[in-house]
């Protein structure tokens, strides 16, 4: 167990790069064997060293070292395992035939010395540690030996013992210097391989943090034609696989061509006809070699909303705590101006009082909707049916008014049920009547209560419609502002509040375009309570 577990260690150091190495090398090996036996078999004269006297040697030699080698070749392609000895016996298996071939050649002289010589490169290349020092000392040997016994047979040659020790410190010196490049270029395969580790992750990060930017991100080539975008860019300009950025802002391709000209700091405010968004572009050059610009894209409705977002929280909380100090001297006036009511000193004592009390009025309905807006959040929806809500709502509503009770149609369709805050609807859409009354005609039907499916799934439409001249142009974006009145008794809270009540329940107030009076949407879940 314990000999498998470190044979299986040695063969984990053996990295891809090892075992396509080792493939290299018994390519090679093969290749050499195939030379040598055909140069044997067909045309001995080819090799100098081959004489006619050796022919039959030098043929079993070179057939035994190819079949040899085509053995190795075959088990390093198809069994990864134990490649020190793979390589260990490739190694001697050469050592031995090369010898052998030196010998028949007659020596070192013969020049298949060299062979050697490139056998030990390659296997200091693949091998490891003092295995390659191993090879280089079995080499070393069988070369001595091998002039040992042709000493022996012969005269002794000193020459040949010389050649014979220049070519064993070759062989350690190739042996050593392979290792040491081997060593080299696998720390710089691994340095390579932990950097491209370094860069996939930096490059998942670095995307998933383009993608989920809320700001679009937008690369330009000097052409003006884009290269990259993040999901937000492809949104804001309205870009898919077909359009081009010039066909869906052609202000920012001109914002972009002025920037090249004068390279200026500022950004640029475009118009997307594709969207309907006014955008801002920040140009910022690049260190890449095409010299890509950055488009940073911020759409300007969403930056105006945080602004407002931020100036209303502010405030809210501002009048929230004015609002509680105001009730009491209110109270106190209001309740003043009753008891001098009450003396009836005249007509003008009588109008001033009502004015006096007109306007306290105005201000406790003021502060009420101010203290209702700091509780937007405190909402419990419910699953509530409107065909049971709406005619009790609207029956309440005309008798409070003293109106006819043909004065609001109620239409009811499809499935009917909202799923929204009990006091909160009662309010938003108080609110919406309200303000239908306020400028409708007063004449039977004047105001139309629409409920209906709406065409995504899930979702409920209701409409408050009234036959008044309807919203002017030039006030449809201003609203839903607070404090934004067109009524001199208006607080200007109404339709603010009711656009933030829906939104804490997770519904839409909007503004239609069509028919000739104004039409207010509420679009909710009819589902999910």
């Amino acid at each position: 167990m314990v000999n498998s577990s470190i044979a299986e260690v040695r063969d984990e150091r053996f990295s891809e790069t090892h075992w396509k190495s080792l493939r290299y090398f018994n390519l090679y090996r093969l290749a050499v064997a195939t030379l040598l036996f055909f140069s044997a078999l067909l045309h001995p004269s080819a090799f100098p060293v081959f004489g006619p006297q050796q022919g039959l040697q030098q043929l079993l030699v070179a057939g035994a070292y190819l079949l040899g080698t085509a053995v190795a070749a075959a088990v390093a392609y198809r069994h990864r395992q134990h490649a020190s000895m793979q390589l260990t016996a490739s190694v001697m298996v050469d050592v031995v035939v090369m010898t052998m071939l030196i010998h028949v050649g007659g020596g070192l002289g013969s020049g298949l010395g060299s062979m050697l010589l490139v056998t030990l490169a390659g296997a200091g290349l693949v091998g490891e540690g003092r295995l390659v020092l191993f090879y280089a000392a079995m080499a070393t040997l069988a070369v001595l030996l091998e002039q040992s016994y042709r000493a022996v047979q012969n005269d002794f040659d000193a020459a040949g013992f010389f050649h014979a020790g220049v070519f064993s410190a070759g062989f350690f010196a190739v042996a050593i210097l392979a290792r040491l490049l081997a060593r080299r270029v696998i720390a710089n395969e691994a340095l390579a391989k932990q950097r491209g580790v370094d860069l996939k992750n930096q490059t998942v990060i670095s995307q998933r943090v383009l993608e989920e930017m809320q700001d679009g991100v937008l690369v330009l080539g000097r052409d003006g034609r884009a290269r990259q975008s993040n999901p937000r860019a492809r949104q804001l300009l309205g870009l898919n696989g077909i359009r081009e950025v010039s066909e869906c802002s052609p202000e920012l391709v001109q914002g972009f061509r002025d920037w090249c000209r004068d390279s200026r700091e500022e950004a640029a405010l475009v118009k997307v006809p594709v969207t309907g968004l006014q955008l801002r572009a920040r140009f910022v050059r690049t260190a890449s070699t095409e010299n890509d610009v950055l488009v940073f894209i911020e759409d300007m409705g969403r930056l105006q909303e945080q602004a407002q977002q931020i100036k209303l929280a502010a405030l809210g909380r501002l009048t929230a705590n004015i609002a509680h100090e105001i009730r009491n001297p209110l109270s106190a006036i209001s309740h003043a101006s009753e008891l001098l009511r009450e003396e009836r000193r005249g007509q003008l004592h009588e109008r001033l009082l009502r004015i006096v009390l007109d306007n306290a009025q105005r201000l406790e309905r003021i502060v009420k909707d101010v203290l209702e807006l700091g509780r937007r959040d405190r909402s419990c929806r419910e699953l509530l049916d409107l065909r049971e809500i709406l005619p009790a709502l609207i029956e309440e509503y005309l008798g409070k008014q003293q109106l006819p009770a043909d004065t609001i149609h109620l239409e009811c369709s499809g499935v009917a049920t909202l799923c929204f805050d009990r006091s909160h609807l009662h309010q938003v859409l108080w609110n919406l009547l309200a303000n239908a009354l306020r400028h409708s005609r007063r004449v039977a039907g004047s105001v139309r209560v629409l409920v209906r499916d709406a065409r995504s799934e899930g979702r409920v439409e209701v409409h408050v419609i009234d036959d008044g001249e309807g919203v002017d142009e030039a006030c449809r974006e201003q609203i839903f502002e607070p404090f934004f009145t067109t009524h001199h008794q208006g607080t200007g809270l109404g339709l603010y509040i009711a656009r933030e009540l829906c939104d804490a329940n997770g519904a839409r107030l909007d503004l239609q375009r069509s028919g000739p009076g104004a039409d207010f949407c509420l679009l909710g879940g009819a589902v999910g309570c």
